[in-house]
């Protein structure tokens, strides 16, 4: 299933920029950077779980935030793409 991570972390001290550096650090293992603080994450249920015990552990939940957007095995017909920084299917072979 496609799930969507989200991220705001508060970066107004060294230990929130700190955070910030391992949360996208963590998200980029998962998925694909479309956005600054936004991944698309090709998951099962069983990862997605396991991905987010772990971005729990770090962040300051008195000053960030995170959210999950569960879209399924047929999100195909629910992203839409407008404007620029067109993603790649995460489930082709990429040739680089």
């Amino acid at each position: 299933m496609l799930v969507l991570i989200t991220y705001d972390v508060s970066t107004e001290t060294r230990e929130g920029r700190a955070r910030l550096r391992k949360v996208a650090k963590q998200c980029v293992n998962y998925g694909q950077r479309v956005q600054n603080s936004v991944f698309e994450c090709e998951m099962d249920a069983a990862k997605a779980r396991e991905v987010k015990n772990i971005l729990e552990g770090i962040i300051d939940k008195e000053h960030d935030s995170l959210r999950f957007y569960c879209l399924g095995n047929n999100y195909k017909n629910k992203v839409e793409h407008i404007g620029v920084k067109p993603g790649f299917d995460i489930n082709e072979p990429l040739v680089l």
